[in-house]
């Protein structure tokens, strides 16, 4: 089993008429993510019709710091303009406590 230390919550507002698109980019955004070792856990959910969040969990600092600096965020930072009402907000987060498989 993986041990997770630190995390981060993404919060992204998709822009009126932006909603599928955003969806869509998430739904895509699970294969760039998998070519990332550090990513212990990823998830990309839907809170309501234009809200929706990134929650994902890593080793350590620099596998966060990896993940920040990688082909995902990259992407999101590039197409946010396009698709998000404002910039994403990104929290860092220390992980208490876990399961995992």
């Amino acid at each position: 089993m993986a041990d997770v230390k630190v995390g981060l919550y993404v919060s992204l507002q998709a822009k009126p008429g932006k909603e599928e698109d955003v969806a869509d980019f998430l739904r895509k955004g699970l294969d760039l993510v998998q070519e990332e070792p550090g990513t212990v856990a990823w998830f990309a959910v839907r809170l309501n019709a234009t809200a929706f969040a990134i929650f994902d969990a890593f080793p350590d600092v620099s596998g966060r710091q990896a993940h920040l600096a990688g082909r995902l965020a990259a992407a999101l930072m590039e197409r946010a303009p396009d698709l998000l009402a404002q910039p994403p907000s990104i929290e860092q987060l220390d992980i208490l406590a876990h399961k995992l498989p």
